[in-house]
């Protein structure tokens, strides 16, 4: 491998003399053992504080990598010196164990300590070194069963004080699996791969890969994924394990040099560590254990040097081969890291405790705010007026934060406000823009725009003869001529209130869901606002409580709208549908044709004045969009046109001669009244109650007369009559019926809803939640932001910030001694 300064330096090409390859596994002499044990000691306790609090420092760190059963608990036992049964924890861990070894030498027996989770504080010291696999397994099943995961990247941290151990700290990891075991999820290998990879990524730790010496290279499992990690091998070390395992196949000197050497697969520049350890699993005392690791250096190196025929090249592989020297190697290597990154950390240490005595003042000022009530008053009355001030610039057309991410569709609306489509109408309402995500004002112009077409594509539904009987005869008993009408009129008013009142709330509620969703954005836009200009309006954060009050305050204040625009709309719509309002119908209707058909078209285009059209591919299906999906009143239709308008009404008024009886009775000759229009635009009654000879008026006469009990639009021979006198009405009440949908859409509607929702917001809101939230006296304001038990909880984070500042202190004060004696 290359030798970087600032990088790991495996062992990499021949050392031209013994002498070089010792000095540089062995530490300067001008670096005392005091001053390695005190750097050492510095990094493990800033380790455990950055595992307790969660801190992201550039420590340097061993990382142990390989897959199941190639060595690497084995490896461990090794290093610590005494074995702690950690295989029988199968594949080691679900979670990463991080083994800080520190070499104490009136420590003759092993003290083992575990860091308490969420903490910086070891527990009580393992008296039996068999317990140590049964807490690593307990702690991880805890704690996988309650992230209800299969690996989880929290590590657990040993501390091993022993006498015969090195000072060294490595991260042991999950091992490379190919299939998850029994009772764990199918992608568990994936998961432990990935987790894996994102331990070992960070530069400033060494990797140390183990493989078997049975596998060939070429035919590696893992190794490309340690390439895709460190693809130059600049700062992993790789140990080929249980190397006694494939001494027997060597007999010349050629075979196991160009072994040793692994040219052709690790590049010119890596040299990987060979090393085999006890395979005897009995129990046995921690000093045979120890005897039995270097008695398998010696055998391994007599092995090749009496066993193959010519030897080794001993001067080039000899420190690469065997347990020790893999052990010097890295004990070496972490504390030149050490010695390398100190001065670094300590700049870094310094930042951290400034930010941290930063977070305690900001925490001290919260805590001070509890009592001070007029500066949480000012600072919430001037946080409730920014959101209602972005409120009403999002409604004027403000366009920040991004509409792609804040804004929502059509189909969006309706799903998320649990509205759904409009009640009465069976066809699919797409109003122009419907795939773009909208706010604020766009997004009520297109609610408003949807609404009317959806309104113009209802149409008078039809009625049964018996409902024309029923209305057409209790006008007709009323006496006057104008029965006919008056039924038509009915059944459109009827009709009307039946199909818009339904649409109107159905608007009200989308209108409110619209203006609902504007709350989260003005909050998003009143922190980027602070955040480029400073914050104005104190520091709010954190107050749950207040937020949840500003929340249903905006929201109340909302939902009155509503509920007042659906009383004023249902007050338009019982206006328009009252008998005493067909008066005004009918002015507009005696006025004259033109200027009803110049209203019309208007009112045509006004619908159509939000039909410009931005989203995708509008250009090209313009026509059809306008056609088939954008519901508007087709400009020549009768059944949406007032009795009078267009050519086919006037055709009709000039043949229109109906007559009513006076009172229907079997018995009685029929008295018919003539309706004719004398002039465009004019209606005349001829005569009080002028009688028509049975000659001219028969044919009326004869479809209202009842006879023998039978129906008002009789049978038989006069069927044919009947129904053009039935038809007459109910296109007569269609073209009532849009008569009142048009001026209820285009007349009332629209002003009323842009007056009752948009208005209100625009100038009432922060009056409405400035009396909602602040017109009640100290103790109950305070509620929002002292909530029982709330100071506790500040205090307990200020103690825990206090706690955290006096680590990093401390290990910032560690690391300046470390410094000046570098």
């Amino acid at each position: 491998m290359a030798t970087p300064n600032s990088c790991l330096t495996t062992p990499t090409k021949t050392p031209s003399e013994k002498s070089h390859s010792k000095r540089h596994h062995q530490p300067s002499a001008t670096d005392s053992a005091s001053t390695r044990a005190s750097r050492f000691e510095a990094y493990n306790r800033l380790q455990a504080a950055a595992v307790a609090f969660g801190e992201k420092l550039p420590i340097p760190e061993i990382v142990a990598l390989g897959g199941q059963s190639d060595g690497k608990s084995s490896l461990l036992e090794a290093l610590l010196g005494f074995r702690f049964n950690v295989r029988e924890v199968e594949m080691g861990t679900r979670r990463p164990l991080i083994l800080q070894m520190v070499h104490d030498p009136t420590a003759l027996d092993p003290r083992c300590r575990f860091q308490e989770e969420d903490s910086d504080e070891y527990g009580s010291p393992v008296v039996l070194a068999s317990a140590i696999a049964d807490i690593i397994k307990s702690r991880t099943e805890a704690l996988l069963k309650k992230t209800k995961t299969s690996v989880s990247p929290k590590p657990i941290v040993m501390r091993a004080e022993y006498a015969h151990c090195p000072n060294l700290t490595i991260i042991d990891t999950p091992g490379f699996v190919l299939k998850a075991k029994k009772g764990e999820p199918e992608n568990t290998p994936d998961e432990i791969l990935s987790m894996v990879k994102s331990l070992a990524s960070p530069p400033h730790r060494i990797l140390v890969f183990l493989q078997q010496s049975s596998v060939e290279w070429c035919s590696s499992l893992w190794l490309d994924a340690i390439r895709e990690i460190d693809p130059t091998f600049r700062r992993t070390v790789i140990v080929v394990s249980k190397f006694d395992n494939r001494l027997k196949e060597f007999s010349d000197r050629w075979e196991v040099d160009r072994y040793l050497s692994a040219s052709g697969y690790l590049g010119e520049n890596t040299r990987p560590f060979f090393v085999a350890l006890p395979k005897d699993r009995n129990t046995v005392s921690n000093d045979e254990f120890r005897r039995q690791i270097s008695q398998v250096d010696v055998e391994v190196l007599r092995h090749l040097r009496d066993g193959i025929k010519g030897g080794y090249d001993e001067e080039k592989f000899k420190p690469y081969i065997g347990f020790g020297c893999l052990r010097d190697y890295l004990e070496s290597e972490l504390q030149k890291r050490y010695k390398e990154a100190a001065p670094a950390t300590l700049a870094l240490l310094e930042q951290r405790c400034n930010e941290v005595t930063t977070e305690m003042s900001r925490m001290d000022s919260k805590i001070q705010a509890t009592s001070d009530v007029a500066q949480l008053r000012r600072f919430a009355m001037m946080y409730a007026a920014s959101i209602s001030t972005h409120v009403g610039a999002l409604i004027d057309g403000a366009a920040d934060p991004a509409p792609e991410q804040w804004g929502k569709s059509t189909e969006e609306e309706q799903s998320e406000s649990g509205i759904g489509s409009w009640p009465g109408v069976s066809i699919d309402i797409k109003p122009p823009n419907a795939t773009l995500r909208l706010y604020g004002g766009a997004a009520f112009e297109r609610v408003m725009h949807e609404f009317r077409c959806a309104a113009y594509s209802i149409e008078c539904p039809p009625v049964s003869r018996e409902k024309v009987a029923n209305i057409l005869l209790a006008h007709a008993g009323r006496g006057g001529g104008r029965g006919v009408t008056e039924a038509a009129a009915e059944i459109a008013r009827a009709a009307a209130r039946s199909w818009f009142a339904p649409l109107l709330d159905t608007a009200c509620d989308r209108l409110a869901f619209v203006l609902g969703n504007l709350f989260d954005i003005a909050l998003e836009r009143h922190c980027n606002q602070d955040s480029e200009y400073g914050n104005k309006t104190g520091n709010m954060d954190g107050y749950i409580s207040f937020h949840a009050s500003l929340r249903q305050a905006y929201n109340r204040f909302v939902k009155d709208l509503s509920k007042h625009c659906k009383q004023l709309v249902r007050h338009h719509l019982d206006s328009v549908t009252s008998p005493y309002s067909l008066v005004c119908y009918e002015n507009d209707f005696q006025g004259g044709f033109g200027s009803g058909a110049t209203s019309y078209r208007f009112n045509q285009a006004s619908v159509s004045s939000f039909c410009f059209e931005l989203s995708d591919g509008a250009a090209a299906s313009r026509d059809e969009t306008m056609r088939d999906q954008e519901n508007l009143p087709p400009q020549k239709s009768t059944q949406q046109t007032t009795p009078g308008k267009g050519e086919e009404g006037r055709a009709a008024l000039r043949e229109c001669q109906l007559t009513v009886p006076e009172t229907p009775s079997p018995d009685q000759p029929c008295e018919v009244v003539c309706v004719v229009k004398k002039e465009l635009g004019n209606y005349n009654e001829v005569g009080p109650r002028k009688r028509v000879s049975r000659t001219a008026g028969g044919k009326n006469a004869e479809l209202l007369r009842v006879q023998n009990g039978g129906l008002l639009f009789g049978n038989g021979d006069s069927g044919g009559r009947s129904s053009s006198a039935f038809s007459e009405i109910c296109s007569s009440a269609a073209q009532h019926f849009a008569r009142i949908r048009e001026v209820l859409v285009e007349r009332s509607v629209a002003s009323t809803l842009n007056s009752g929702f948009l208005t209100p917001c625009r100038e009432r809101l922060v009056v409405a939640i400035g009396l909602d939230l602040f017109a009640v006296n100290d103790e109950k304001f305070m509620d929002m932001f002292v909530a029982p038990g709330a100071i506790d909880v500040l205090q307990n984070e200020r103690k825990s910030l206090e706690k955290r500042q006096k680590i990093l202190q401390s290990c910032l004060n560690e690391f300046k001694n470390v410094a000046r004696a570098l």
